[in-house]
């Protein structure tokens, strides 16, 4: 049980960095954006990772009709090991869907496939991405992370999420600090 108290919202809409030393697979090197910390824990979704999975086979599971071959050979990101099997769109604002929360002024998250049917034929968000599953964190677990040295936490940077080359978003977003990742060490000290 942790003994850490979590101030709600905290770390809401911030970029979780993996440091050099990372251990968890699922992780290691990942930029992670958090959706939501609260009391009961956090949800964010990765945002550097591939899946094996192409936007057409999500749009054919769904039986999304979608006539743009190259839109059905976009890759989808892998958002995290927790609940792989479903769906997140992170995208700039527009008219919200069945289910979309606003994280910011200038970034949503939609998990309902209203979003990717509007996709499937030009008429969704301007910018986004889609990314199948989500990192959690239960109470305190991201906090004691954080402690042990496990992540850098960053401002969000819609720049960095839609922008950046996917293999080059860890590197901008720990250069977004300030920091020289060659002075990044694996494993971190406490004062």
């Amino acid at each position: 049980m942790s003994t850490t108290q979590t101030i709600e919202g905290f770390l809401d809409n911030r970029l979780l960095i993996a440091m050099p030393g990372m251990q968890d697979d699922n992780f290691a090197r990942s930029v992670t954006l958090l959706c939501q910390h609260s009391a009961e824990g956090a949800l964010g979704i990765t945002i550097n990772r591939l899946s094996d999975c192409r936007l057409g086979q999500i749009f054919e599971q769904l039986e999304i009709p979608c006539d743009d071959k190259a839109l059905c050979k976009q890759q989808v990101l892998e958002g995290g090991p927790v609940h792989r099997d479903r769906g997140f769109v992170l995208h700039t604002p527009t008219s919200p869907y069945e289910s979309t929360l606003a994280l910011r002024n200038d970034l949503m998250v939609t998990t309902s496939a209203d979003v990717l049917a509007a996709i499937a034929v030009h008429e969704g968000p301007e910018r986004y991405l889609v990314a199948l599953g989500c990192a959690g964190w239960t109470d305190g677990q991201l906090e004691d992370e954080m402690r042990q040295n496990a992540w850098l936490s960053s401002p969000c940077d819609p720049g960095i999420i839609f922008d950046a080359p996917l293999d080059q978003r860890w590197q901008r977003a720990v250069a977004s600090l300030g920091v020289d990742t060659s002075q990044l060490h694996d494993v971190g000290g406490h004062a």
